[in-house]
């Protein structure tokens, strides 16, 4: 059998990727009309639910869960039609996912994102065969900040969680190391911007050119 090889799993939206534009428009699709902008990046990353509880309040109409689990896979479809409009991979990200392979680190991606749709994503930008696994929502009957996909995450990618370590963006992925004992480094350039740092995490990324280093130095 061969080695282990020592691991850093990726969240998606908001760590590899800005994907927010794409959500909200998606959410607004599925909203009687379209009351998310910009500003709501945040929400974006927190999920589709997140944003139709946003889209529905600001409409100033009375609603219900029910409501929410109506539109939700409307807002599922319209997401997959418009996946890859205006996402951008955040600048260095793959490069530093490169070095880091160069170095004999597995690299895989473990989202709250629909597996199908993160699949879709990642070969939309070109990027899928990259990474050695892709975990997602409902790759499992639980999704993270559970431990069981993170796990699978790294030992589908050829790694051992003892030797990994999670990039995020969220509380989400904080809570996510915790609970599989594991370091996370949060990404400082999404909507949070170092506010992420009250989540206590081993590192604050601020550029993906440090993340090889970084990774060498928690994981060494």
């Amino acid at each position: 059998m061969p080695p282990r090889l020592p691991t850093v799993v990726f969240d998606l939206d908001g760590t590899l990727a800005d994907t927010s534009a794409d959500l909200l428009a998606a959410a607004n699709a599925s909203l009687p009309r379209a009351v998310l902008g910009p500003g709501d990046a945040l929400t974006a990353f927190h999920g589709g639910r997140a944003m139709l509880r946003l889209g529905f309040s600001r409409l100033g109409i009375s609603w219900s869960e029910a409501e929410v689990d109506a539109a939700y896979p409307v807002l599922l479809e319209a997401y997959r039609q418009g996946i890859a409009v205006h996402t951008r991979l955040y600048p260095g990200a793959m490069a530093a996912v490169e070095a880091l392979k160069g170095a004999g680190f597995a690299v895989s991606v473990c989202t709250n994102k629909p597996e199908g749709l993160a699949d879709i994503l990642l070969r939309e930008l070109g990027v899928r065969g990259v990474f050695g696994a892709l975990v997602g929502a409902d790759t499992f009957p639980v999704r993270k900040p559970d431990p069981t996909p993170y796990r699978a995450a790294v030992e589908r990618a050829g790694g051992v969680v003892s030797r990994s370590m999670l990039v995020g963006d969220t509380e989400t992925d904080a809570k996510t190391g915790v609970a599989a004992g594991v370091p996370v480094a949060l990404v400082t350039f999404g909507p949070e911007g170092r506010g992420v740092e009250r989540f206590s995490p081993a590192a604050l990324l601020d550029r993906y050119e440090d993340l090889p280093d970084l990774a060498a130095r928690l994981l060494g």
